[in-house]
């Protein structure tokens, strides 16, 4: 005890410096973004790396799962295609209406190489980056339907902010009506989350299919994100839609990563001042 004290005593100076330069980055990180910034993306180039060693040893034996989701996901697709085609096949020729080819959205193919959903504030790692145009406000969905949204890109890899986590808040409404309401996350069960802010009279009932609602320069319309469970009071002030997620979070397969190219054109258009 007795050296414990002369050690402090000895080296008091240097401690004190050495703790007033620890407060001093602490709080330049915590109050400019640009530094935050800087750092959030050093952080993800390196452990992006860690992830994703780690990730390609674990896939090695998620095969044949990975393989049934892709299965399943190719056939939801074709079937989709099936449905909008627009593209009618004759004996002479091919016709296409070019009106329904007017493209907002680009798809980017990535891996998840680190996923965590038993937290508050939930974060995912995706094996592409700003090489590959990611950046900031990006939804990020698959077959089964949405994961999340991208948070911060360095060259290589993307941190996506899970629905599971406290901070989301995702546009949602009922399939085939016109009932918005905001998806949220309680914190509680990585399988459910909450839809709120749903007007009462909206016919709201267990077994419905809830999607994304489209009013977002993030998420297109009409992507799947659960099925109801539980209504809340239709008289309550704050009515809670419980909701069951179609994606199991806890294993995830290949992802999309969508970019809205009218995207820059919107927001400038919504921040115009009123004259």
């Amino acid at each position: 005890m007795q050296q414990l004290i002369y050690f402090f005593q000895k080296f008091k100076y240097l401690l004190f410096f050495l703790m007033l330069q620890l407060i001093a980055i602490v709080l330049t990180f915590n109050n400019l973004n640009f530094h935050k910034s800087k750092y959030v993306n050093s952080a993800n180039a390196v452990t992006g790396g860690m992830f994703n060693q780690a990730s390609s040893i674990s896939e090695y034996f998620n095969l044949k799962s990975v393989n049934q989701q892709l299965l399943e996901e190719n056939n939801f697709l074709r079937n989709q295609l099936e449905k909008n085609t627009s593209i009618v096949l004759n004996l002479d020729s091919t016709v296409v209406d070019s009106l329904k080819y007017n493209q907002k959205y680009t798809f980017t193919n990535a891996k998840i190489i680190n996923n965590n959903y038993s937290k508050a504030f939930n974060y995912l790692t995706i094996n592409k980056g700003k090489n590959e145009g990611l950046e900031k406000e990006m939804a990020v969905v698959n077959g089964r339907g949405i994961i999340g949204i991208t948070d911060f890109s360095s060259a290589n890899y993307t941190r996506v902010q899970s629905i599971l986590n406290k901070n989301s808040n995702i546009n949602a409404k009922l399939k085939n009506q016109y009932f918005f309401g905001s998806l949220k996350w309680d914190g509680k069960d990585y399988n459910i989350v909450q839809l709120t802010d749903v007007p009462r009279q909206a016919p709201v009932k267990v077994g419905d299919t809830i999607e994304t609602g489209g009013r977002s320069t993030i998420f297109p319309a009409g992507i799947l994100i659960g099925t109801v469970i539980n209504v809340g009071k239709n008289n309550a002030v704050n009515n809670v839609i419980e909701v069951k997620l179609f994606n199991d979070m806890s294993n995830i397969g290949p992802v999309y990563v969508i970019k809205t190219l009218d995207k820059e054109e919107i927001k400038s258009l919504e921040n115009q001042e009123i004259e």
